[in-house]
């Protein structure tokens, strides 16, 4: 390796860590208006399918601890449709605003996603399980844990 592969390799890294911390950030100052405790009761319905908390596993869906701010598409513990994986690649992140769209309809916010359920149609529940997932971090150790 050359001295400009390392530098291209740091420069990489440091951009990769960039974006990490800029998710964390729109993460945490992102509006998120839900009720976590209602969310938890809603969140029910997805877990046949996903899971979160510090013991979450990989299901039919993938694990959604530290989804809210995270690009679509990207865990590498899941095998993600196409269409998923290049709306990633197109920039799609998972805000609450885009959590909250694809919440509604899976199928036509993502033609081409894996996800069957065919989504909630409620507001408020779709807020709830929102405020929910904004609980769970990457370590998926809850912030309602220490409450």
């Amino acid at each position: 390796m050359t001295l400009g592969d390392n530098m291209t390799v740091k420069t990489f890294a440091a951009a990769g860590f960039l974006a990490l911390a800029a998710g964390a950030a729109f993460a945490q100052d992102a509006e998120i208006t839900g009720d976590a405790e209602a969310g938890e009761r809603v969140f029910r319905r997805c877990m046949a399918c996903h899971a979160v908390g510090p013991d979450a596993r990989t299901k039919v869906g993938p694990i959604l601890n530290g989804v809210i701010g995270r690009t679509a598409g990207v865990r590498e513990d899941f095998e993600y449709s196409d269409a998923m994986v290049e709306a990633g690649e197109n920039g799609m992140a998972w805000t609450p605003e885009e959590l909250d769209a694809y919440l509604l309809n899976p199928k036509s916010h993502v033609p081409g996603t894996k996800m069957a359920f065919p989504g909630l149609r409620k507001d408020e529940d779709r807020a709830d399980v929102i405020a929910y997932l904004a609980t769970f971090p990457e370590n998926g150790v809850s912030s309602e844990e220490g409450s």
